[in-house]
């Protein structure tokens, strides 16, 4: 390996931007990081926007912040990559601007286009047009089927938006918006042209398929070119450059998506190696060596970046978002009276010390919490059951229920839905007795434990699990640089800091729960589409 390099990172997520500098030698060492937060915006008929020009600031602030605490010259950034959120809507003009605010993974408005576009026909398959998914499903292995994927995104702007759509010049992904913006170059990485489930990945036929564009109305002219990860789309113009405080002409490479970089930064490079991630949304993620796709519980494969390789996803919606929930309104008092009277330095240290505190609550409260459940579906759900009008509730709650079991019970209903996703996984995948745990919610050693316990495997962190993502868009800058050879070199360099295993006295307990919170969904499907259908149809 050459002398060792830095480069620097960008983790695109739902609140804010994490920037990081990694140095890259026979370690993969993060020497400096920052956070810039950014609002989310959503909308009584179940929009979820966000704007670019808060994203960029969030870059800006964020790359300048972490460039004077590490005491690096920018001429020292030997590369930039990102990872991002993924199945975000962007349309941008000749010009590169963006056209509308980007329509985020969350955002569920596209419920007439889904069901013009998928839901008629004579025969139909989980409420599919039976021609149209078997169709999709040979060419792409899956098939754009809620509301919030991009496809229909892309057709609730064309109807409900004709004017601005009538200037759209190309439909990009978050990430690939954010590279336009560095480098003047329009591309997508193959991850985010496969979740249009527009793009052939059969092998030896790789690209944009003009039947499905026909069938689902997309206009090719629309669609960018398709990159590997690894490829430097460009460098960075002089405008981007002082925007960001970097240096005009730093390569920046393709990076991807954050499904698929964290499965490399989680250090799941083996077939079938498995991770948890539960940052504001969550999933679970197999990396695997073929296409997989399991229309029964709305998962799929997607292109991921390490070539030849897919990503077997289920995906949550609301994750870590529910204890941002619990922190903001059932503790909300509490932390208000705590922040006024805090003696942290900063905003970020005093949350860090809320978190801690509500994490102590939770160690304090017996496992089970007296049988309170929670379902984690606050802005719906999409596997194993895909329904855009899903929502949280307690159950069960007694007169002695208080709010430390509440908050417990909402970290042990994310682990149930993450059993249900997984047990659904191993449908098609051997089953995994050690699994990655990574994202903000793996920083907590009881959220380790409650997982460990709920799953009944064994749980492995990593050294700064918030981080995988970064570390994943890091090792791609490596490889793309050449001082690594290869992605799988990378394993080694991504060690294990903790284990937890499960605790076989709460196993019972914990299996009759679960049971009871996958009934939860069965039992009150129609009672949420009931409540909730009317606004999400407005539009």
């Amino acid at each position: 390996m050459d002398q060792p390099v830095h480069v620097l990172t960008y983790d695109v997520g739902t609140t804010g931007c994490k920037t990081c500098i990694y140095r890259i030698d026979k370690t993969l060492t993060k020497v400096g990081s920052d956070i810039a937060e950014y609002p989310l915006h959503i909308t009584d008929d179940g929009g979820a926007e966000q704007r670019v020009e808060d994203w960029w600031d969030g870059l800006g602030r964020s790359s300048r912040n972490v460039l004077a605490r590490t005491g690096l010259d920018p001429s020292q950034i030997r590369g930039v990559s990102f990872c991002c959120q993924m199945q975000g809507s962007i349309l941008v003009d000749k010009k590169g601007t963006a056209l509308r605010n980007p329509m985020i993974y969350l955002d569920g408005r596209a419920v007439q286009q889904i069901e013009k576009g998928l839901h008629r026909g004579l025969l139909r398959i989980n409420n599919m047009n039976a021609f149209t998914l078997l169709n999709t499903l040979r060419i792409t292995g899956g098939i754009a089927a809620s509301p919030k994927d991009p496809l229909w995104k892309y057709h609730w702007v064309k109807d409900n938006e004709p004017e601005i759509f009538s200037r759209t010049h190309k439909w990009l992904d978050v990430k690939d918006y954010l590279i336009l913006r560095s480098t003047g170059e329009i591309a997508m990485t193959r991850d985010s042209a496969h979740i249009t489930f527009i793009y052939d990945t059969r092998k030896g036929r790789e690209g944009w398929h003009p039947g499905l564009c026909r069938k689902f109305g997309v206009n090719m002219d629309h669609l960018p070119r398709v990159v590997d990860a690894t490829h430097v789309v460009g460098g960075l113009t002089g405008q981007a450059a002082r925007d960001l405080g970097l240096s005009p002409g730093t390569p920046v490479f393709a990076g991807g998506g954050d499904v698929t970089l964290t499965t490399i930064g989680s250090g799941c490079l083996n077939p079938n190696d498995t991770h948890i991630y539960v940052g504001t949304s969550g999933w679970v993620v197999s990396n695997v060596d073929k296409r997989y796709v399991d229309i029964t519980n709305y998962m799929a494969a997607i292109l991921g970046a390490i070539p030849g390789r897919y990503n077997f996803v289920a995906e949550q919606e609301t994750s870590g978002a529910c204890l941002q929930w619990v922190r903001d309104h059932l503790a909300m008092d509490a932390i208000g009276v705590y922040m006024d009277g805090s003696t942290h330095d900063t905003p970020t240290e005093a949350l860090g010390a809320l978190y801690s505190l509500l994490n102590q609550a939770v160690e304090e409260t017996p496992p089970g919490a007296g049988d309170l459940l929670f379902t984690p579906w606050l802005h719906g759900n999409r596997a194993p059951r895909e329904d855009a009008h899903a929502r949280g509730m307690f159950f069960n709650i007694g007169m002695n229920t208080g709010k430390r079991r509440m908050i417990r019970a909402v970290l042990e209903g994310v682990a149930f839905h993450k059993r249900w996703m997984l047990e659904a996984m191993e449908k098609r995948i051997p089953r995994q007795r050690t699994l990655r745990f990574v994202g903000g919610g793996a920083k907590s050693p009881v959220w380790c434990q409650i997982m460990a316990d709920v799953t009944g495997r064994c749980i492995e962190t990593i050294e700064n699990p918030q981080d995988a993502g970064a570390a994943g868009a890091a090792v791609v800058c490596a490889v793309g640089l050449g001082h690594m050879p290869s992605f799988e070199s990378a394993k080694p360099l991504i060690k294990v800091e903790n284990t937890y295993g499960p605790r076989s006295e709460f196993k019972p307990m914990y299996d009759r729960n679960f049971k009871t919170f996958k009934t939860l969904y069965a039992n009150n499907k129609k009672l949420f589409r009931q409540l909730n259908q009317q606004a999400m149809v407005k539009n």
